[in-house]
């Protein structure tokens, strides 16, 4: 009685998040036969894919994912469009989330995790990996400090709260500053790759390709959580702002466009078109499902459609994680001479990982003042101690 009484505290008891408790449970029997036999029992790495679906996915597309924390932040603070505030706190729990399980991720694939510290220690300085390990968890502590507030309002620590609201600019310039530095960073990593990623997706770009591609997953992010949390918690959706957010993303899509063509044909990337009918075909769904569709969902009368809106949101999250998949191993199959396919315990992980998210999104929400509501709710009580 106790576990189911503490099940319904965390999160609403529906099939889906019962599905997704077991996914959980079975990722971490997995996770434990990696950690005691190594990699190799449980993953298809080889010396020629070293890297697979747990960096490609889970690394590469995680940070991407949690880009929405340091925009609506600064968007809030720095720019000071208040209008923004009431989608402040569940964009910055995403993030914070984001990036813990992309730290998870990281755990699973080196193959010392209880090195992961090392960095710090010994710093290999020409290294763009350094810069990303460091940026990573930099932000990772500073986005916990920008999400203290809602823990100080829920415990009622009035003095706890005024001290960390009074840091609350610092905190964002630094998030905002150091998501810019490591989502460029991580395309940097793939400048050492000339020679085996496809020119449709290799460029000496690519740290800006990845940073557009962040904004882009960002804004589409924030977009989708609003309307899932409104589903799930019987909220009412914020449609002026999203709408707003519609039309920002719009552009950011329509900015990646332009600048996918000038820097294709300046590299003279077009010819790659022809080299392999597996890698062109993707590379048109990435670009065809991934922004030229949405785009035009957000960029004319649709993105005030709730449900337009939702869905051309998800087609962006849909494009850019197939954009980093393609970039880190679609585009090297062919000169690497095979496909990597991953095992089905990394498939099994990395579904654990977004199902452990989504349970912990949940148990938060539900007992923290994330949600508009909640929060005023919160700081009359706190007004009042």
């Amino acid at each position: 009685m106790m576990l189911k009484a503490l099940l319904k505290a965390l999160f609403k008891p529906t099939p889906w998040n019962f599905v997704g408790l077991f996914i959980v449970i079975a990722g971490l029997a997995v996770a434990f036969f990696r950690f005691v036999y190594g990699l190799g029992s449980v993953t298809n790495l080889t010396d020629t894919y070293p890297w697979g679906i747990w960096i490609a996915f889970d690394v590469m597309t995680g940070v991407a994912l949690a880009a929405g924390g340091f925009l609506v932040a600064g968007t809030v603070h720095i720019f000071n469009l208040k209008a923004f505030k009431p989608i402040l706190r569940p964009a910055v729990l995403t993030a914070f989330l984001g990036y813990f399980l992309v730290i998870i991720g990281i755990l699973m694939d080196i193959g010392l995790p209880w090195r992961i510290y090392h960095p710090l220690i010994f710093p290999q300085v020409h290294s763009a990996m350094l810069e990303v390990a460091l940026c990573v968890m930099a932000y990772f502590v500073v986005l916990f400090f920008e999400f203290l507030p809602a823990i100080f309002q829920r415990l009622k620590l009035k003095v706890a709260y005024g001290v960390i609201h009074g840091f609350t600019v610092p905190l964002v310039v630094a998030g905002v500053v150091l998501s810019c530095l490591h989502q460029s960073s991580l395309g940097s990593l793939l400048l050492l790759t000339k020679e085996q990623l496809s020119p449709l997706w290799y460029s000496p770009s690519l740290p800006f390709n990845f940073f557009l591609q962040a904004i882009a997953i960002g804004l589409a992010m924030v977009i989708f959580e609003c309307n899932m949390s409104s589903r799930m918690f019987g909220l009412p959706l914020e449609n002026k702002i999203l709408t707003s957010l519609g039309k920002a993303l719009s552009i950011i899509l329509g900015l990646y466009f332009v600048w996918k063509l000038i820097d294709m044909t300046y590299n003279g990337s077009w010819a790659a078109l022809n080299r392999s009918s597996f890698e062109t075909s993707w590379f048109a769904v990435e670009w065809v499902i991934g922004v030229i569709i949405p785009f035009v969902i957000m960029a004319g009368p649709l993105r005030a459609n709730p449900t337009a809106r939702f869905w051309g949101a998800c087609l962006v999250v849909f494009g850019i994680i197939l954009a980093r998949i393609n970039a880190t191993l679609t585009g090297m199959s062919v000169s690497m001479g095979g496909i990597y396919m991953p095992s089905w315990q990394e498939i099994l992980i990395s579904a654990a990982i977004i199902s452990a998210g989504l349970l912990i999104y949940q148990a938060i929400v539900r007992n923290l003042p994330v949600m508009e509501p909640d929060v005023k709710e919160a700081e009359i009580e706190m007004a009042n101690l």
